[in-house]
């Protein structure tokens, strides 16, 4: 020991030391510990030295810290030191950096609370424990549950999983998960749901029994233990549930920032729903009993949807609607209950004032009078021996009667509820096995502790003494089975405090004693408690400072209870006269039923619960059922510790699971750790006590070969023998001294605490020293390395720089001479240059001086100058300046005087017209003015009067003289017209002479003008000669280019048209893979509940084969199958079907009808999904005849944008040979003028230039007009499909228009003819492109012929110089290839004959059927008119093909049964697939399909594919989990879907035929339905084919690539604490990477000898490797363990074999690789580096193929194996995650290790022709024919 202690506690090493912040606080010593040392010097972690002083008596040292790399354990009993420090830190470590809130303590497993929503509960994560052993796995609550759950089914023994911790641990939501895997893995053993059921009673128990409280927001104020049911095959039937302590005082009082029970809440804020009105609720805080906590919301928790949760369990619980409304009646009543305000009436009494509105609300909900209710809230009744009195109540004790009928109707109504919970998860079928959940209170210690923790307190000594007892009993076996020396561990025994509670004058039975004393009070019953206890009782304290108050000393800590309520709630009593006034109520029958004791209540269904064959092991605690008076007076405690005794004798009859919750802090902080409280809360629950009972004995445990592995470096090669037991032996005893601090077990070495540290330590020095003795050899080579570089470079310097410094001092000499020449004269020159410079500076200065003294004496002149003349200027500009003032005085004086007096006159002159004589001037004036203007306007009046009178006259003598006029008018007119008529004859002859003369002038000058333009036009002409042949370079020029941006915007066209419809097909395909797996999913569904059906049928055939009238036959599943006929099976399955109307009709006929009616809904979303794949089809093939007609228009348009601009240029040629034709008839036209011009030389070389000119724009004109055409045919053949679609037939638009009556008519006829003129137009052009098409091919076979005429000619010229037999030869040969080219020309048009021929048969032969079925005196027996026809089709080959068999089998109706008996369900696929060719039987059935159609028997055609398909069918379900059946079957099923397709006559499926196989297609029916069908078989026979190959994979996958170690000694094994984990060593019966392989192979030899299509066998392969890389990727993201870097390295190299197997195997590219990505990618990220940003960086690119929560669950999980490795830390995962958070990806964890890729099935045509099979005798196939 001192060896030990002296080689620990060194300078570096690390201790905890006590710490009052920290609880624990690390530190490191700085100096190596000596036994005499009273002290230690330490170093702690921010750097501060202290000094740690020993205890001077026990010398006791600090606890040593673990090693790094067994901080983090998932189970901390593998830490080699077990002591407090070590679990704290641990589970901090486990919960602040790696995110793991579950850590396994030895078998409890230690849950704690995150406060967050972690992603690690889905049903993905369910069934990736499902099946696992508990040590192989991450800790999880899921992980207990499956060993519960596989105990129950191995050991055939109960189970219990007990839930503590607490308020606020997550007790509740740890039960509510242990429940869901349960209710998920298991399933129901009925269709009743059950499963669902036990998960709804959740909602309606957490809305009575939990309430917000400091702690906690969602807390279960009850305890609780359910018991799920099993049948015995171990699925769930139903539940029970018992509670324990409701805490009622919450119904009535809640502290500060607590709420009442959830359910009062739901109802306040759904009080605004019509059907609630009646209750006349509104908001929590207008009641008492729901705002004392003024707490009324919990955030993030909506109360509304909260209520329709709980409804909908009541629903689905079988509580109706009525009794749901009657609940809530109660819960509403209490609430108005405690609105009811009691006054005092004086000090002995109170009063209720009348008309109490909430009263009045209570008593009408509960439907009493308010009378009798308000009397004796406010009274009670006093019995005698005699008399009866009624006694009133001060107010305080009424109140307190109020309060505690409402603590008693919510008991009552919580355990009314409860009971039908357990009513409606109670069913017929027998229990076979249960698991029970507690979910029960933990350790509470409070400031003021009353009789509630008291309780719970008890509870939790009793449950904690049943814990130890059973840790021990564990411990005991473990050491017995090993066969290793047993000690008695000492463990603490609270078996003196449960007496101290529950014994003989115990607390209990002195509370109950004095509960029955007259004057019994909390005070006296404390001091009996002193009297009894203080003295006796080591563990019964008093306080010093109360005496009214005792103390306890529990496993966990001292508790002070506060005596005051204890004696009321022990009692629990309330007013008898106010539940006889609730029990009087007759409008409320729910009210009165829960206050029922004897009667029996009635079912909220309107059922009574069955009572068959349900056992339990316990009874419920409730007997409030029971009518005894003493059974009525028990009380509160006693009733506790009745029901918490039979509790744990269920407990003790069970195999129990513990889980311990823990708080990480009281704020409810998400992943936050407070030290203080885990301390408390570990030392309450019992963890600590299982880490001291562990350590006690020898808690790390390895096996031989473990060790062995492990410690091989402490070995020398000589110890290791080939018994691995007897070396570590030999090592151990060398290694440690001390004997006692190891023992050998059969299987196992068990060690002390701290030895597996001591070990590591030894190891890691060890590895230590090899790696410096490593690094020393490395660090010698590299120096001496670099020494001899150095040197050789040093003496290669050395040589080039002595040279370097010869040929320097030469160069310095000689440049040493050389200056002191330069110098010579550089200074003479120098010298010089400064005397020159000094006299030309001398000189310059003498200059300046005197230039500056003569221009100061001219300044001195110039400025004297200058101011005579300012002084003279200034003189003059002051003389007149006064000048101009003088003046200016002088002008302003006569203006003023001047305004004076004018001022005056005005003056003078405004008096005098203000005078009266002067108004009279003026008056005067004005009166002879107005008489003046009366004279005139008299004489103007008399003149106008004059005036009148003469124009009467004049107007009568003018119309007079106007009558004269008008007569000499009418005489003079006709004078006037014979004057103009001899006018104009003679301007005529004016004009005539006039023109005569002036066309004489005009020809002069005509004749003289073109002259002159004829001697223009000729230099003209050739200008625009030159020009036009400019021109037409242009115009070649564009051409090209036209040319070659066409074809350039064609290839950029064709290539995004390309890109484009490349995308959309990968959309497509990628929408029809999900099309195809949804159908495929169906399909699995609809062959699931085929399957249930059948089982069902199965059943109630079996439960009525004893009743009259049924006779059964054996089951066509026994093992007899030689005796089986179909007939047989026919009948049983009538019978079977009438049986099983009969007893589903008496079981459960709802059942049923809802089995048809999914069938049946299945049948039709499979049809629809059928035919939405078809859409899918179609609207991908019209996809890509969209994009090809978008290609089109594109292309046309360009097509048409090209087209104008050569009709634009094709324009421009044609006007300029219009004017050059213009221009030659006007040179004709002067030739004609001129006779001698014509023949002039230069008009003929004019005329020759511009015919040559002419000619070169004909020859464009074509080349234009040719391209333009070709654009145009191309444009038209791009778009005469889409014409074809829009023309219209020609007599539609016939119309005759004298018919027509409107003008709308007209205009409908003129469009009618237009478009049947289009329509001829479109028809002539088809002509005419066909006549084209005609010339063409003419023109083609005219080539022909010349070319064979071409090589006759040469074959003539070789024949002839050849000698005569060789010509001879020749001859014959070439006749003899002649004639086989035509023989087969003229057979492949004798074949598109025949295949014409047999469909015009197949036609008639319809309508010939048609015909027959439309007569009615035709009968069966007469021949089809399609075999008449057969016979003078081919008259010729009937002799000929007699004999000849047709590849068809005929088989008698009778011998159908024999035939599916034979080749389906007694066939054995290792026999066939060894002797007979792949595939027979498909080919066997196809042949006589092939009979059936031939004779047009639709009858026999229909039976015989029925028949096939549900033998197939059944085979399967026999034997579907035997590989090679599977195998065998897809392999068949697949080669008769293709011989369907074959030989079905589609084009599409006959390109490969032979012509032989071409005469077999079937001729009368059309089979495309029957292939959909059988396709469907197929896809199911894939599915059962990839789920028989995963279950034999399954086991293998983890075992192989995980944890076998394929490379040996890379992977270290790190100690494993108690849950044992698989062992990576090769033991014998382990799955190695071999076995997988090999397996592999088996698969992939199996489908080939079964002859199953390649194409198939990749997509098996690959869905194989999915399975392989998803469960293994699961695993590793579940194990902690698993993620290292060596165990990266073991997956990589495991997958390169892998990899390999595909390359010899020939599927590397059937992408069973690519599903492998996120393992290997996960690989590389366990060996990656993870420290800078750069690794941040390298690795979010390179793990493409993981999600986020995998990259960061990995880095989580990364543990070293080694010291030398580094932990991921924190701050580095937090930079993956900010890096990766734009990512957009499911925040699923796991792989879909479900998941099935969609199958197809590619058409594989057989090239076996039918007729050269045989069938061999061994199949007893005699009764067919070969025809």
């Amino acid at each position: 020991m001192n060896r030990e202690l002296e080689y620990m506690f060194v300078e570096r090493a690390r201790v905890w030391i006590p710490d009052a912040e920290e609880v624990w606080k690390s530190a490191e010593l700085t100096k190596d510990y000596k036994n005499d040392d009273a002290s230690l010097q330490l170093m702690l972690e921010d750097g501060t030295n202290i000094e740690h002083k020993l205890d001077p008596k026990t010398k006791n040292l600090p606890y040593l810290r673990n090693p790094d790399i067994l901080v983090g354990e998932n189970d901390l009993t593998a830490l080699s030191y077990l002591h407090e420090p070590a679990v704290l830190h641990n589970l901090k470590v486990r919960f602040m950096d790696s995110k793991l809130i579950y850590t396994y303590c030895g078998i409890v497993l230690v849950a704690i609370n995150p406060y967050e929503t972690l992603q690690i509960y889905g049903t993905d994560i369910i069934h990736a424990y499902s099946g696992q052993n508990m040590g192989d796995m991450d800790p999880h609550i899921f992980a207990v549950a499956e060993e519960a759950y596989k105990q129950m089914a191995r050991d055939e023994r109960n189970q219990s999983i007990i839930v503590s911790g607490e308020s606020g641990a997550g007790k509740t939501v740890s039960a509510k998960y242990a429940m869901r895997y349960f209710a998920t893995v298991s399933g129901s053993a009925s269709e009743a749901n059950v499963e669902e059921k036990v998960l709804a009673s959740n909602p309606i128990m957490e809305a009575i029994g939990n309430a917000k409280t400091t702690r906690n927001d969602n807390s279960s104020r009850f305890g609780k233990y359910i018991e799920i049911g099993f049948d015995n095959r171990y699925r769930i039937i139903g539940a029970n549930m018992r509670t324990y302590l409701l805490e009622k005082s919450r119904v009535v009082f809640q502290a500060d920032e607590e709420r009442n029970y959830h359910v009062f809440y739901q109802l306040c804020a759904s009080s605004h729903l019509p059907e609630f009105k009646n209750l006349r609720l509104s908001s929590a805080n207008n009641f008492l009993y729901t705002r004392q906590g003024r707490s009324p919301v919990i955030d993030g928790v909506d109360d509304t949807k909260e209520l329709c949760t709980t409804r909908n369990a009541f629903t689905l619980l079988g509580i109706n609607e009525s009794y749901q409304m009657g609940l809530f009646q109660v819960l509403a009543a209490i609430l108005h209950l405690g609105n009811v305000e009691i006054k005092d009436r004086d000090s002995d009494s109170s009063i209720i004032a009348p008309n109490n509105s909430h009263l009045t609300a209570f008593c009408e909900l509960v439907g009493v009078t308010y009378q009798d209710m308000s009397q004796w809230l406010c009274h009670r009744k006093l019995k005698t021996a005699n008399e009866t009195y009624i006694k009133t109540l001060p107010r305080l004790q009424a109140t307190n009667n109020r309060d505690a009928l409402s603590k008693h109707i919510y008991a009552k109504l919580f355990n009314w509820i409860v009971g039908h919970v357990n009513k409606a998860l109670i069913t017929n079928i027998k229990q076979h096995s249960f698991i029970g959940v507690l979910d029960i209170y933990g350790f509470e210690t409070f400031e003021i502790n009353s009789f509630e923790q008291f309780c719970i307190n008890y509870a939790n000594e009793k449950l904690q003494q049943q814990f130890n007892m059973h840790v021990f009993k564990l411990e005991q076996e473990e050491y017995m089975r090993e066969q290793i020396p047993w000690t008695l561990i000492d463990f603490y025994d609270n078996q003196p405090c449960i007496n101290l509670i529950e014994a003989k004058m115990g607390i209990l039975d002195l509370l109950d004693e004095e509960c029955k004393m007259p004057r019994g009070s909390d005070d006296t019953w404390a001091q009996k408690l002193y009297n009894t206890h203080l003295k006796t009782c080591s563990l019964f304290e008093k306080p010093r400072m109360s005496n009214r108050a005792f103390i306890i000393q529990h496993f966990a800590d001292k508790v002070e209870y506060q005596c005051d309520g204890f004696l009321e709630k022990n009692k629990d009593t309330v007013n008898e006269e106010q539940i006889n006034v609730l029990k009087a109520s007759k409008k409320f029958d729910l009210l009165v039923e829960l206050f029922q004791d004897g009667e029996k209540a009635t079912s909220p269904t309107g059922q009574v619960a069955g009572t068959g064959g349900r056992t339990r092991l316990s009874i419920k605690p409730d007997k409030s059922r029971e009518t005894s008076s003493k059974e009525h007076k028990k009380t509160v405690g006693c009733q506790f510790r009745n029901s918490l005794q039979m509790l744990m004798g269920t407990l003790n009859a069970t195999t129990p699971h513990y889980v311990r919750c823990i708080k990480p802090n009281d704020f409810k902080l998400g992943f936050t750790f407070d030290p203080k409280r885990a301390v408390q809360q570990l030392r309450a629950c019992g963890v600590l006590e299982t880490i001291r009972i562990s350590a006690a004995g020898f808690p790390s445990r390895w096996t031989y070969q473990e060790f062995f592995s492990r410690y091989r470096v402490l070995m020398k090669q000589k110890d290791v023998l080939l018994d691995k037991k007897l070396t570590c032996r030999n090592v151990l005893e060398k290694l440690v001294e001390d004997q006692d601090k190891y023992q050998f077990g059969k299987t196992k070495i068990f060690f002390r605490a701290g030895q597996v540290a001591y070990l590591e330590k030894l190891r890691a020095d060890k590895l230590r020293v090899a790696c410096i003795r490593i690094q020393k050899t490395i660090r010698c080579w590299l120096a001496r390395k670099k020494y001899l570089r150095k040197r050789s470079a040093a003496i290669t310097i050395q040589r080039f720089t002595r040279g370097y410094q010869a040929r320097c001092l030469a160069k310095f000499m000689r440049r040493t001479q050389a200056a002191t020449t330069i110098q010579k004269y550089q200074r003479m020159c120098m010298e010089r240059k400064r005397y020159k410079q000094k006299q030309a500076a001398a000189l310059a200065m003498q200059t300046i001086l005197r230039g500056y003294i003569a221009r100061l004496k001219y300044q001195a002149l110039l400025r004297e100058h200058k101011m005579v003349i300012i002084q003279k200027i200034v003189r003059g500009w002051l003389a007149r300046c006064w000048y101009k003032r003088c003046l200016y005085s002088i002008v302003y004086l006569q203006c003023c005087f001047r305004r004076m007096k004018a001022r005056r006159e005005l003056k003078k002159l405004k008096i005098e017209a203000r005078s009266v004589e002067h108004f009279k001037k003026l008056n005067k004036g004005m009166e002879n003015k107005i008489m003046q203007l009366q004279r005139k306007i008299d004489a103007q009046s008399k003149d106008n009067l004059l005036v009148v009178e003469k124009l009467h006259s004049l107007e009568t003598s003018s119309t007079a003289e106007k009558e004269k006029m008008r007569n000499e008018l009418n005489r003079l007119r006709g004078v006037d017209e014979e004057a103009k008529t001899k006018t104009k004859q003679v301007s005529s002859l004016q004009e005539e002479l006039e023109r005569l003369r002036k066309e004489l002038s005009t020809t002069q000058q005509e004749k003289k003008t073109i002259e002159d333009w004829a001697q223009t036009y000729r230099s003209e002409m050739e200008k625009m000669v030159s020009e036009l042949k400019d021109q037409n370079g242009l115009l070649k020029k564009d051409k090209d280019d036209l040319n070659r941006s066409i074809q350039e915007q064609s290839q950029q066209m064709t290539e995004k048209m390309a890109r484009v419809i490349a995308e959309e097909t990968q959309q497509l395909e990628t929408d029809l893979n999900e099309e195809r797996s949804r159908y495929q999913n169906l399909l699995t569904e609809q062959r699931r509940l085929e399957e249930k059906y059948d089982d069902l049928k199965e059943r109630t055939l079996a439960s009525n084969i004893s009743k009259p009238g049924h006779r059964r036959t054996d089951s066509t599943h026994s093992s007899n199958e030689s005796e089986y006929t179909y007939n047989s099976e026919y009948a049983e399955l009538e019978e079977g079907s009438r049986a099983a109307e009969d007893v589903t009709r008496g079981i459960d006929t709802s059942l049923t009808l809802k089995l048809q009616k999914r069938l049946t809904e299945l049948e039709q979303e499979k049809q629809s999904l059928r035919n939405e794949l078809e859409n899918k089809e179609d609207q991908f093939q019209r996809a890509r005849a969209r994009d090809d007609v978008e290609f089109k228009k594109a292309r046309g348009a360009e097509l048409e944008y090209e087209s104008l601009k050569r009709q634009e240029l094709e324009s421009e040629n044609k006007k300029l040979k219009h004017n050059l034709a213009e221009m030659r008839q006007s040179l004709l036209g002067d030739a004609a003028t001129n006779s001698g011009a014509p023949g002039s030389p230069a008009y003929k070389v004019l005329l020759d230039q511009l015919n040559s000119s002419c000619e070169e724009l004909d020859v464009r004109k074509e080349e234009v007009l040719i391209l333009r055409s070709q654009l145009v045919s191309q444009k038209e053949a791009m778009h005469h499909k889409d014409e074809k679609e829009t023309m219209t037939e020609p007599s539609v638009y016939v119309v005759d228009v004298s018919k027509l009556k409107d003008a709308d008519e007209i205009k409908q006829a003129y469009v009618g003819l237009k478009d049947t003129n289009r329509l001829l137009e479109h028809q002539l052009q088809t002509q005419r492109r066909g006549h084209d098409n005609e010339v063409e091919a003419l023109r083609g076979e005219l080539q022909n012929v010349k070319e064979e005429n071409n090589r006759q000619q040469q074959l003539l010229a070789q024949n002839l110089q050849l000698p005569p037999e060789a010509r001879i030869e020749a001859s014959l040969q070439h006749e003899i290839t002649r004639l086989t080219n035509e023989n087969l020309d003229l057979m492949e048009q004798l074949e598109k004959q025949d295949r014409t021929i047999r469909k015009l048969k197949k036609q008639l032969k319809v309508y010939s059927k048609r015909i027959g079925e439309m007569g009615a005196g035709q009968t069966e027996g007469q021949t089809s008119p399609g075999q008449m026809v057969d016979e003078p089709i081919h008259p010729v080959n009937i002799p000929r093909r007699e004999k000849d068999f047709q590849g068809m089998l005929e088989y008698k109706k009778e011998d159908e049964l024999k035939l599916v008996k034979n080749l389906i369900l007694e066939l054995k696929p290792r026999g066939v697939a060894v002797n007979l060719i792949p595939g027979l039987p498909a080919y066997v059935l196809f042949m006589c399909l092939r009979h059936a159609d031939y004779v047009n028997d639709d009858q026999k055609v229909r039976t015989l594919l029925t028949s096939t398909i549900n033998s197939i069918k059944k085979i399967l379900k026999k034997r579907g989990d035997d590989f090679e059946t599977v195998s065998f079957w897809l392999s068949n099923t697949c080669r008769f879907l293709h011989c369907l397709k074959q030989y079905s006559g589609d084009e599409a499926f006959m390109k490969h035929n032979t012509s032989r196989q071409n005469e077999h297609t079937l001729s009368n029916f059309d089979l495309a339905e029957y292939r959909q069908v059988i396709s469907d078989l197929a896809i199911q026979i894939y599915q059962q084919l990839i789920k028989c190959m995963e279950n034999i994979l399954q086991p293998m996958i983890v075992s192989g690539m995980l944890e076998h170690e394929t490379i040996q000694g890379v992977s270290g094994v790190k100690p494993t604490g108690l849950r044992k984990r698989t062992s990576s060593i090769a033991d014998e019966g382990t799955y190695t990477l071999d076995s997988i392989l090999r397996q592999l192979s088996a698969f992939h030899s199996t489908m080939c000898q079964h002859g199953t299509d390649p194409e198939l066998i990749k997509q098996v392969v690959k869905q194989q490797f999915y399975i392989i890389g998803a469960v293994t990727l699961n695993n590793l993201l579940l194990r902690k363990d698993m993620c290292s870097w060596s165990k990266g390295m073991q997956i990589r190299y495991n997958v390169s074999q892998l990899e390999e197997w595909l390359r010899d195997k020939g599927l590397m590219m059937c992408g069973a690789k690519e599903t492998l990505e996120p393992l290997i990618q996960a690989a590389q990220l366990l060996q990656v580096k993870k420290k800078t940003d750069e690794d941040a960086e390298a690795i979010c690119s390179m793990c493409l193929a993981l999600t986020t929560a995998q990259i960061v669950k990995v880095l989580n999980l990364y543990t070293p194996v080694n010291e030398f490795e580094e932990r991921v830390s924190v701050s580095f995962i937090r930079t993956i995650q900010t890096r990766l958070r734009d990512r957009c990806e499911s925040p699923q964890l796991l792989m879909d290790t479900k998941m099935i890729y969609p199958v197809t099935f590619p058409f594989n045509p057989s090239s076996l022709a039918l007729e050269t099979i045989q069938i061999p005798g061994s199949l007893n196939l005699g009764f067919l024919t070969r025809v």
